[in-house]
């Protein structure tokens, strides 16, 4: 029987698809038709499955552009951006593949390890399209039991470096059928999900995880789909001579024996029958069904089966994106649900249903998915702290203060979509970059304080007497930059260092609001960094002297990003907040000054940027400016991680 689930939900969801989309025509330049017999086959196969579009993380001499394990990563990259979690908050990471990039260690903890993660417990789902759900499954029973607060599911899939040219040329092109059949089937691809029992407040609804259920039947079938036996199934690729050896006798190709596949699916809707008896799917209930099948094809068949059951959901409630997707495996379920999720728009009452059939050796998987309004999570966080405090541990915390944020949505500093079309995909990746940023930002101590209704004057003169001495050597460090700079990036050096006039006066505009609002330092030069500040202004001064150094644009973008998105957003907060506390109007002129002016220093940045990537063939710029703004939005962390009401005073 199902899994029954009460206190985990879905509350983030992240996908990645490699490169460029590629239609039918275009699959060419990557798994070429070998003979004209693989051609006929290509035709027959993409009529039925239906297939327009997919990825691959392969090139078109069949070398890798990415890894399994690095889709992964990128996938729960834009997971947690979703969600708004840091990867240090996670207790567990469930992975599931057909096929990751080594044969050993287990694939989840590749991915960790191309995470760079902190330590955490990892769990390794391995097998073919369910092998995903597995991870689900797993991840799931560990939020419930109390064993984790926040888990991610991540699954990926690359079959592309099985499918290149070279490795059929090897056989001299004369693979049976079984082995062509998948070349055209599957593609490459990476979906990921946070499962939390703290679920967040997003747009007025969440997500709850009613109950997984999976069975096998490998026991009442033969292998239907295999990558390692030989075409009779009889030999191990490992009972081989050796490796070239089981190549050559093809027991390296995946294969896919058609023959078996209507059966699975007879397999599965029986099964659907049984939890539909057994009351675990009301069929009426069901809004949104969301289907993992390998082609178009079998679309009607699964309808059909449902209609004999007496169980059918209509089709205008279900959902797939294979058509524009391809088929990605294990991960497919995952992709499917991300983009479903960010198209639709859901109310909260309404059932998903997900249906995963496993070729493999047929094993089947379903989940059930609620709709529900936000409410305060509360409840189901202090039952998991119950538990966890039965057992003696502590991994969860909540401040007892409510938070009541009214602060607006805080977008990147430029949005992609408006930008030239030369700058979307740098300005895309640092978006992701600030989006984090920002999120984490969210919970240091001095925003959370505003956003929670205890920022006082104390807090205020803290955060002043800190930033200070930073901003006093801002003019100074794009000055050693602007004089680093020389060919072919000369027209950088007038935009720097106009940049550094237009602010080499600001630190004492912050300096008599410090002042003004009762800080008792009368001596800015005893003012100092917090450990924060100091690593940062070492980091810029540093990357300053290098030469050509260009990433500074990335520091750039988080500091200007900073006075133009976030502080416009804080301050009325801010002021509201001192406006009792002996704080007078005139206090809070440097902030602004920022709001009000840096978005002509953005418009700036964004002149400065056109030039660097005018000039950048390899792309090494691009990635040194990203790289830089990464840094600094850590280092930008550290300083708000350091503010402490503590002022200096005589």
């Amino acid at each position: 029987m199902p899994v029954r689930l009460q206190h985990t939900w879905i509350d983030g969801t992240g996908r990645h698809l490699p490169g460029p989309a590629v239609d039918n025509e275009g699959m060419d330049a990557y798994i070429a038709p070998l003979t004209r017999a693989s051609a006929r086959i290509k035709r027959r196969i993409l009529d039925e499955n239906g297939i327009r579009t997919r990825h691959y993380g392969i090139d078109a001499d069949g070398a890798p552009r990415t890894s399994c394990a690095g889709m992964a990563v990128e996938a729960i990259g834009a997971c947690l951006t979703d969600s708004g979690r840091r990867l240090d908050e996670i207790g567990l990471l469930a992975c599931g593949t057909a096929g990751g990039d080594a044969l050993m260690p287990g694939f989840a903890s590749m991915v960790l390890g191309a995470l760079a993660g902190p330590p955490m417990q990892t769990f390794s789902s391995h097998g073919i399209c369910a092998s995903g759900m597995g991870a689900l499954e797993a991840a799931a029973g560990a939020v419930e039991l109390g064993n984790h607060t926040h888990a991610l599911v991540a699954a990926a899939e690359m079959p592309s470096r099985l499918f290149k040219r070279s490795r059929y040329a090897a056989r001299d092109y004369d693979a049976d059928f079984d082995a062509h059949f998948l070349r055209w089937m599957l593609s490459d691809g990476a979906g990921a999900l946070l499962l939390t029992s703290a679920p967040r407040q997003r747009d007025g609804i969440r997500l709850r995880l009613r109950w997984i259920h999976q069975r096998s039947f490998s026991g009442d079938y033969p292998v239907c789909m295999q990558l390692g036996l030989s075409a009779d199934r009889t030999r191990s690729h490992l009972d081989y001579a050796a490796w070239r050896d089981a190549e050559a006798d093809g027991a390296l190709f995946l294969r896919q024996d058609i023959r078996l596949l209507p059966h699975l699916f007879d397999v599965g809707v029986h099964e659907y029958a049984k939890l539909a008896h057994a009351g675990w799917i009301a069929p009426e209930s069901i809004d949104h069904f969301l289907c993992h099948y390998s082609s178009e094809k079998f679309a009607p068949v699964v309808d059909e089966l449902m209609h004999k059951a007496g169980l059918l959901i209509p089709r205008e409630r279900w959902y797939s994106n294979l058509v524009t997707r391809g088929n990605t495996g294990s991960a497919s379920i995952f992709v499917m649900l991300d983009e479903f999720l960010r198209t639709r728009t859901l109310q909260p009452g309404q059932k998903i249903l997900c249906f995963v059939p496993e070729s493999g050796r047929f094993t089947v998987s379903f989940a059930l998915i609620e709709v529900e309004a936000s409410a305060d999570s509360a409840e189901p966080a202090v039952i998991t702290q119950k538990r966890l405090e039965a057992l003696g541990e502590i991994v969860w915390s909540q401040s007892a203060t409510r938070i009541d944020d009214d602060i607006g949505p805080v977008d990147p500093p430029h949005d992609p979509a408006d930008a030239p079309e030369a700058l979307r995909h740098l300005l895309g990746e640092l978006a992701g970059t600030w989006h984090d940023y920002r999120s984490r930002a969210w919970r240091t101590p001095p925003i959370r304080a505003l956003r929670e209704r205890r920022f006082r004057r104390v807090d205020y003169l803290a955060w002043m007497q800190h930033w200070i001495p930073q901003v006093r050597e801002g003019s100074k460090w794009m000055r050693e930059g602007a004089a680093s700079v020389g060919a072919p990036f000369e027209a950088l050096r007038p935009l720097i260092e106009l940049h550094a006039s237009d602010e080499q006066h600001d630190f004492q505009i912050l300096f008599e609001d410090y002042r003004k609002a009762g800080g008792a330092v009368d001596d800015i030069d005893r003012l100092r960094r917090n450990p924060g500040g100091e690593a940062l202004n070492s980091y810029l001064h540093a990357l300053a002297a290098c030469p050509n150094p260009v990433g500074l644009l990335g520091a750039i973008y988080i500091i200007e990003g900073t006075g133009q998105r976030i502080i416009p957003a804080l301050l009325p907060l801010m002021k509201a907040s001192l406006a009792g506390d002996g704080v007078p109007p005139d206090a809070f002129r440097f902030l602004d000054y920022h709001g009000e002016n840096d978005a002509h220093h953005l418009l700036r940045w964004l002149q400065a940027v056109e030039i660097v990537l005018a000039h950048d063939g390899d792309g090494e710029a691009a990635r040194a400016i990203l790289d830089t703004a990464r840094r600094t939005a850590e280092l930008y962390l550290m300083q708000f991680e350091h503010v402490r009401a503590d002022p200096i005073r005589e």
